[in-house]
């Protein structure tokens, strides 16, 4: 029996989990549009930051600017509001898959209300974030402290962990031998890593379930999950696929419901979409996705551009539902070794050398053949040699030696036609 720890150690470090799930669970949806106001009208009082940016406080919401990565690429401390500071909230990083980094902060109330939405979601698929042994597909630091917290989380969360960096036919077959020996009851992690796995089932004409009776489900993030991946998925691996929708810095978005319906949290977040005059489209009709936390007072999170395109619908029941995601996908890297490496590893390459004063701005990886990669990057000022063989120390350890590279500097990176940025591109 496990532990349950996860909620303890939360309320240990804090975090008001129990307050903020019961919040979660009376909160009234008609009410968001007094809560969109309430958490305006404290960054207006309290955020610095904020304020320099809207210049009329009398505007409409959807005269307010949108807030883009770009303008949280400064220090931490000039972003918090009044009474928070790095010692009183949550911290982390991220890069983005768009590839821009960032550090970000919640008070601890926001990132309770975080794990609640969760809490919530997965209960519906009969997971408990306490007592389900979760089948964790996502990459982890190699070394250091980073490594360590991470194991901790695993520990906490009652998680064990299957790295993503080489997913080789040898690391596949002893991914799945670990499920006949666990009472695994969930598979969560990126979309192009379970896939390999399931590919790997049908290679060996295995159902991972009938290996691992306890299995669930799975729930797939990150990335897009295209139909015919969802039906391999759902034939090899045995169990239905839950697609979900989220940031690290603001959370849960969107998870498909116990009906299929991709919905949207609409508990703790107010998601909208907008065309290029930054105005609310109409349901059905593609656009930028705009996130407002609705309860983060460390930081403002209002009207927040996460990256990616969409469209929004309204079913009978008054139920908000993401219709159409665009945008998240990530190729397949193959090494001169033979490893099969998904392209968000690279997310974790650039994480091991970005830190929050660093000028790199946006980069994008590109791999122009097997052992020859090129990086891409939007900075004030040409990287310095430090830094190049930092990043060329992270290819070897997270990929593998001998991998060639040739850093570019650019004053704009090339966008698809959504505008978003693939941090990975293979042209091989």
């Amino acid at each position: 029996m496990p532990l349950q720890l996860f909620d303890t150690i939360l309320k240990l470090q804090g975090f008001e989990i129990d307050k903020a799930r019961m919040a979660f669970d009376i909160s009234d949806l008609g009410d968001i549009e007094n809560q969109q106001q309430a958490i305006l009208k404290y960054h207006f009082t309290n955020n610095h930051f904020y304020n320099s940016l809207v210049t009329d406080k009398t505007v409409s919401w959807e005269e307010l600017p949108v807030l883009t990565k770009q303008n949280l690429q400064q220090a931490l401390h000039k972003r918090l509001s009044k009474g928070f500071t790095t010692k009183n909230i949550f911290k982390g990083k991220t890069s983005g898959s768009s590839g821009h980094p960032f550090t970000y902060a919640k008070d601890k109330y926001a990132h309770a209300m975080t794990w609640a939405a969760f809490h919530k979601a997965y209960k519906q698929h009969g997971i408990d974030l306490n007592t389900s042994l979760q089948a964790r597909f996502y990459g982890i630091p190699l070394s250091g402290k980073a490594r360590y917290l991470e194991l901790v989380k695993d520990f906490v969360s009652y998680r064990k962990r299957f790295p993503i960096f080489n997913m080789n036919e040898e690391v596949l077959q002893g991914f799945v031998n670990q499920f006949s020996k666990h009472d695994f009851e969930y598979i969560n992690g990126y979309t192009s890593s379970i896939v390999l796995l399931a590919k790997y089932c049908q290679s060996k004409n295995i159902v991972l379930k009938s290996s691992c009776p306890t299995l669930k489900i799975s729930i797939v993030t990150s990335e897009m999950l295209f139909p015919d991946d969802r039906l391999l998925l759902e034939k090899w691996l045995g169990i239905p696929i839950i697609n979900e929708y989220g940031a690290s810095e603001v959370g849960l978005i969107a998870i498909q419901n116990s009906n299929g319906d991709f919905e949207i949290n609409q508990q703790n977040l107010f998601v909208e979409v907008v065309n290029e005059d930054n105005r609310q489209v109409p349901d059905g009709e593609i656009g930028r996705i705009l996130v407002t936390d609705l309860y983060n007072k460390a930081s403002p999170m209002i009207r927040y551009e996460i990256g990616d395109m969409g469209s929004l619908e309204t079913l009978e029941n008054g139920t908000r539902v993401l219709k159409q995601l665009q945008g998240r996908t990530s190729d397949v890297a193959l090494l001169p070794s033979g490893k099969v490496v998904p392209g968000l590893t690279f997310y974790y390459v650039t994480k091991a050398i970005i830190k929050e004063d660093l000028d790199i701005l946006e980069f994008i990886v590109i791999q122009k053949r097997p052992a020859f990669f090129e990086i891409q990057y939007v900075s004030k000022r040409a990287m310095n040699t430090v830094i190049k063989k930092n990043i060329q120390k992270a290819m070897d350890q997270y990929l593998e030696p001998g991998l060639s590279l040739e850093f570019t500097k650019l004053e704009v990176l090339d966008r698809s036609k959504r505008g978003k940025l693939k941090q990975f591109m293979s042209e091989v």
